[in-house]
C-alpha cells in the first residue's frame, strides 16, 4: 500500500512534478488532468491524483477524499471538453490484467462523436 508520497520512477509522478511535459487541461491543488498521448477517442483525458497510489482501489482505501476529488474533477473535465451532455466514459484500469500500464491511480475520460460505440477501451 502507498502512503501517497511521490515515486521517483513513476511516469505520472514525474508529470505531476513537471519533470515530463504533458498537455495539461486542468489542474487543482490535488489533481492534474492531461491529454492521453495515445488517444482512444476524440476526447481522451487522464485525471490523476497528485499523491501517488498504485491504483484506484489503493487510492480509495488510502485517501477516500482524494478519490472523490479525482471523480469530481473528471466531471469538470467532461464539462470543459464539452462532452458532458453527449456522454462520456470514466475508466479505471486496476492491475496489469485489466490493462493498467502506469501504476499510479488515474481515470480515463473518453468521449466525443462516435467514441462510445463498439468495444470497450
Amino acid at each position: 500500500m502507498s502512503d501517497g508520497n511521490p515515486v521517483a520512477d513513476c511516469l505520472f509522478c514525474r508529470i505531476v512534478a513537471k519533470e515530463i511535459p504533458a498537455e495539461v487541461v486542468r489542474e487543482t491543488d490535488t489533481t492534474l488532468a492531461f491529454r492521453d498521448i495515445h488517444p482512444q477517442a476524440p476526447t481522451h483525458v487522464l485525471v490523476v491524483p497528485k499523491a501517488h497510489y498504485p491504483n484506484a482501489a489503493a487510492l480509495a482505501v488510502g485517501d477516500p477524499a482524494q478519490a472523490a476529488a479525482v471523480l469530481a474533477e473528471a466531471g469538470e473535465v467532461a464539462a470543459q471538453e464539452k462532452i458532458a451532455e453527449s456522454g462520456y466514459r470514466m475508466i479505471f484500469n486496476t492491475g496489469e490484467g485489466a490493462g493498467q500500464t502506469v501504476f499510479h491511480a488515474h481515470v480515463h475520460i473518453l468521449g466525443g462523436k462516435g467514441s462510445l460505440h463498439g468495444a470497450l477501451v
